[in-house]
């Protein structure tokens, strides 16, 4: 076994910190929830919690009995299993390949399995695969902040990219999939967090593997995900060609051609051509009324989405009033936050060009709640763009 700096038990409380996406002063908060009154009133501060926390982790500091009670209470995991435990070899390869560790999520034989892959990636087979795809399903939540999923998709990335160089024929195209679907999902994530380079560049991962796959579906996805970065694009012909280049790959279930013709239409709108991109959309929302498909690729084409993108395309051909039509008549629900966050940065932005000062202010400062709750920079940088009169001082605050 290849030796590590901390003792095992340090390694187990950071994976399984990790695991969970919490950050030391998240734990800290965890560690107060689980304590009774007493108790609670006698912690230190959350400043001082931090850092015992990463204390514990390096191996400097071990808890005492009283904290290694609250830990597992936080963590629900019995104090054995947390301090003792059996599964070192489980704890060393999450420790040294940061992939998540989800206690409870898998029997210890699969855990010990992939470990075993780990280690010699032509020992994967369609285990490894299974156990890969469950972890990205268990992280494809619209709870989570987009820079929390970039920091655990990316290692996870990075074992199914060696598995896919290096595992047998039978399984290397699964693990090709898998990894085109991770780094579309990391571009979108990059996106939100309001970084263009790097939502380009998994784009551009995200399609080379799904082109090595020959999966002309997958490729097609890919192309029609990419169309929905065109608001960070400065050429939107290029863009439009990529939405239309989806449909041309292969027959689109009526999922993924609704969500290239809506991507279309948003290229059409940031190039001023408001025929075009009011015909895509239409012909989106015929295709969203078809029957569903099965199409196992991880995407949001839902009713809400399509009428917030439908919206923004207004707002970017200068037509607010139909903007803010949609966005009163569909309030947005039941999507991720940072998604929420920016339709209500979008019905700010239309709400200040129909010259509605107080209504634009108002929905401003919820999207701007819900985007620092969120981490959602791309709506953030939307409200940078909502014009209101320099003479208001009191509503420009609120954007600021």
């Amino acid at each position: 076994m290849v030796d590590i700096d901390v003792p095992i038990w340090a390694a187990r409380l950071r994976v399984l910190r990790r695991g969970r996406l919490w950050s030391h002063r998240e734990l800290g908060r965890r560690l107060a929830d689980a304590a009774d009154e007493t108790s609670r009133d006698q912690l230190p501060a959350p400043e001082t919690l931090s850092a015992m926390i990463r204390l514990w982790e390096t191996g400097e500091r071990r808890p005492d009995e009283s904290y290694a009670e609250l830990l597992c209470r936080a963590f629900g995991v019995a104090e054995a299993d947390l301090f003792v435990g059996d599964a070192a070899g489980t704890t060393l390869w999450h420790y040294l390949t940061g992939i998540p560790l989800r206690s409870g999520m898998f029997t210890a034989e699969e855990e010990e399995r992939t470990g075993r892959a780990i280690e010699a990636p032509q020992r994967a087979d369609e285990g490894t695969v299974r156990y890969f795809q469950a972890t990205l399903d268990a992280y494809a939540r619209t709870d989570l902040r987009p820079a929390d999923l970039i920091h655990v998709l990316r290692p996870v990335f990075a074992g199914i990219e060696e598995f896919h160089r290096e595992a047998g024929s039978p399984v290397r195209r699964a693990f090709l999939m898998l990894a085109a679907e991770n780094a579309e999902l990391i571009s979108r994530m990059h996106h939100e967090a309001g970084d263009p380079d790097g939502a380009l560049a998994w784009s551009d991962e995200a399609i080379r593997d799904a082109r090595e796959a020959a999966d002309a579906l997958l490729e097609a996805y890919a192309l029609a995900q990419r169309g929905g970065l065109c608001d960070i694009g400065d050429d939107p012909g290029r863009l439009v060609d990529l939405a239309v280049a989806a449909r041309q790959r292969a027959h689109l279930p009526p999922r993924v051609d609704a969500l290239s013709r809506d991507h279309e239409a948003q290229g059409h709108a940031l190039a001023g051509d408001g025929d075009m991109c009011r015909r895509r959309l239409e012909e989106s929302a015929q295709s969203l009324e078809e029957p569903g498909d099965e199409t196992p690729y991880r995407f949001d084409s839902s009713a809400e989405a399509h009428n917030a993108l439908c919206a923004g395309c207004l707002v970017d051909l200068g037509q607010a009033g139909g903007a803010i039509e949609i966005l009163e008549h569909e309030p947005p629900k039941a999507q991720p936050t940072y998604a929420i966050a920016y339709a209500m940065a979008r019905m700010a932005h239309a709400y200040a060009d129909a010259h509605e000062r107080e209504r634009s202010a108002e929905a401003a400062r919820q999207a701007l709640a819900l985007a620092r709750r969120s981490g959602a920079l791309r709506a953030l940088r939307e409200l940078a763009r909502v014009q209101l009169p320099r003479q208001d001082a009191r509503h420009r605050r609120i954007l600021l």
